[in-house]
């Protein structure tokens, strides 16, 4: 495999699973950080790096909207629910791990 083949392959993947997680809203972050260790947030925020790393010009803000398809501030009044205490405690027990 080329390294122009790997990195269209990568970015494929990446594609992907941002469409995933624009297609399932009703997975919460906070779930996703307990689970995985990863959220939409860190995700943006590795994107934001990638386009450093290139010299590229990308906000914050313009990072998170390509992840999440849409302002950040939006998709959090459509679909960010409070996270429960259980929810809270589990994010705070991997914290610390």
């Amino acid at each position: 495999m080329t390294e122009q083949e790997r990195l269209e392959l990568e970015a494929a993947a990446f594609r992907s699973l941002v469409q995933h997680l624009r297609s399932r809203p009703d997975v919460q972050n906070i779930d996703l950080m307990n689970l995985a260790g990863f959220c939409r947030n860190c995700l943006s925020k590795w994107y934001k790096a990638a386009a450093d790393d290139l010299g590229l010009a990308v906000t914050p803000d313009q990072a998170r909207e390509e992840i999440y398809g849409m302002p950040y501030s939006e998709w959090k009044a459509k679909y960010q629910k409070e996270a429960s205490a259980e929810q809270q405690a589990d994010f705070a027990k991997g914290k610390k791990a």
